[in-house]
This record gives structure tokens, sequence and C-alpha cells, in this order.
């Protein structure tokens, strides 16, 4: 996996995308890894598995076809009807994963620092559209500013909970409610899923804007090795304080308060980072399947992109993820069997 410093540019701004809607609030995390006990971590490999050497092949894909969107890249894996219909699913939720992380911001904004949901999404989304206007490089650049900020976070959460946990390593599965090998296959597999197809659309179009191939399928698999790491790292540290954190709906930040105040502070602007970061891939990879980057067109249609995001928002960040997440997760794996074949 020869490294260089574009590469890791490439593989920083891969996590920085999925870990948003991934595990930034560690609700996810409970969901599909922790309950299952010492199982989840083959649930996690299985999840980064996916996430590094599919999204390996994809940046690939995405560069030798120059690609500013996934459409080149579902034409080459898929026939042209079955390829229509993955491209519109995929821009569907797309969209709707970014509405997703815009209540998320507003609760997370509403939560840690008392600030009006509607205002915090709002900030978010002011946030967004700034960003839009600047050039892909630039983009990128932003994409992947936090992710070694996020590593230092997790890591410092895990160790303190290695020394001060309050259910040792040998108690877990004595101590979650449904220890199963077989569901965290399923669902380790289904999260992988889930995790590349909110990166899938963003990752093609920096492997299409990288230099060489090798560079751009070194930087996915790089992510995935780092995202592989990080999910480990939370999951272990969720279950070292399960009996806690098990009703937290934001069970990072819980972890984080009890080390220290000021830990907790710092990681919500952590976390908000990280959910721009999600938003901005996947508005991005939406406008630029509809409209070329930086055109007139492209400028007004991030206007109204960003405002009808804002609108929806209001549904609800919890409804939104129980409708959402497992049918993305289905989308990632039917391009994931693709891939393979």
């Amino acid at each position: 996996m020869g490294l260089n410093k574009e590469a890791v540019k490439i593989g920083f701004a891969y996590v920085g995308i999925v870990v948003g809607a991934g595990f930034s609030t560690g609700q996810e995390v409970m969901q599909f890894f922790t309950s299952y006990g010492l199982w989840s971590y083959i649930g996690v490999i299985l999840s980064g598995l996916i996430l590094g050497f599919i999204g390996r092949q994809v940046a690939k894909i995405g560069s030798a076809f120059d690609a500013q969107n996934h459409e080149s890249t579902l034409d080459y894996l898929f026939s042209d009807i079955f390829s229509k219909i993955i491209d519109y699913l995929l821009i569907f939720f797309l969209f709707g994963i970014s509405v997703t992380m815009i209540a998320g911001a507003g609760s997370t904004f509403q939560e840690s620092f008392g600030v009006p949901t509607w205002l915090g999404a709002l900030i978010m989304v002011i946030a967004i559209y700034i960003t839009l206007l600047m050039d892909f490089n630039k983009i990128v650049r932003a994409l992947g500013v936090v992710t070694p900020f996020l590593i230092v976070f997790v890591v410092i959460i895990a160790i303190y909970y290695l020394f001060n946990g309050s259910v040792a390593l040998n108690e877990v599965n004595s101590t979650v409610p449904k220890t199963s090998l077989w569901k965290a296959i399923i669902f380790g597999i289904n999260y992988g899923g889930l995790a590349f197809a909110v990166g899938f659309s963003t990752i093609v179009a920096i492997g299409g804007d990288a230099s060489k191939r090798k560079v751009a399928g070194s930087g996915a698999l790089f992510g995935g090795v780092i995202y592989t790491v990080l999910l480990a790292l939370i999951n272990f540290a969720l279950q070292a304080e399960y009996p806690k954190i098990k009703s937290a709906s934001i069970p990072t930040l819980t972890l984080a308060n009890d080390i220290h105040p000021w830990i907790g502070f710092a990681l919500s602007i952590i976390m908000l980072a990280v959910m721009y970061n999600t938003i901005l891939g996947l508005m991005y990879s939406f406008a630029a399947r509809f409209t070329e980057p930086y055109s007139k067109k492209y400028h007004i249609f991030i206007v109204l992109m960003v405002l009808i995001a804002f609108a929806l928002s209001f549904v609800g960040f919890t409804s939104l993820i129980n409708f959402l997440y497992p049918v993305m997760g289905i989308i990632g794996l039917i391009v994931v069997v693709a891939v393979f074949d």
C-alpha cells in the first residue's frame, strides 16, 4: 500500500465522509455492533474489508474514467437499465442521508451548546453552502482536516476506558443483551454496505481527480484501515461502559464527558465537524450528478438544494435514520456485489 501525501489526503477524506453517517455519535455502533458482544469484532473486520478493499477498486475505476460523479462507474458495473435504477436510488438516498445529518447537527448543537435545533441546522447549512462554492481540491482538503483530530480523541477515549471501564473484556458477553456470531456477521456486512454507499459517490469523484490510479486505490485502502481501527476502538469503549451508555442518545459524548467536561466539549465540536464532512461530501456528489461543477447551473442548484435540505431536516433525526439507513446499506451491498463480479 505505497502511500504518498496525496494518498494520505484521499484516505483522510474518505474516512471524513463515512464516519459522520457511520459512528460519530456512537448510536449507530451500539445498534450494529456493541450489543453482539465480542463477536461484534468479526463484524467490525468485515465492515472494514468492504470499505477498504471495495473502496480501493471503486477509486481506481473512478480514476480510469476521470469521473466527476458516480454515473460512469455505475454504467461500467451494471447493465443500462439496472445502472439507472441504482443511480436514481443512490441519488435519492444520498440526499436523504444529507438531510439526516443536518437534523443530527441541529440536535448536537442543542444538546451540547443549548443552541435551538433550527439554528444549529441553519449554521450547518450555511457552512456547507459556502464550502460548495470552493474548488474541488479545497473541498477534498476540507473533508480530510478533521480526521486526525478524530483519531486522537477516539484513541484517548479507548485508552481511558481500557483502564477505567466498568466492564472487563472477559465480562462483555455476559453484560450485553444479545451475543450472536451470525447477527454480528450480518449486521457487520450491512453496516459495511451502508458506510460504502455513503462514501461511494465521493470516492469515485476523488479517484477521478487523483493523479494516478494506484494513488487513488492506495488512498481508499488506507482510509479503510483507519476506519476499521477507529470503529473497533469506539466499539471497545462502548462495551466497557455498556450498562451506563445503553440508553444514551449520544453514547460517545457521554463517554467523553465522564472523562472530563472539556473532553466532551472538544468531542462535540469534532462530531459537528464530522457531520459537516459527510454532508459536504454527499451534497457535492448530489450536485455534481445533475450539473457541471461550478457552472451557473451548479450555483443555482446548490442554493435550492441546501434550502430544501434545511426544510426537510425538521422531520427529525431518529425518524430519518430508521427509514434511510437499512435501505442505504442494501444499495451499498448491491454495488459491492457488482464490484466483486
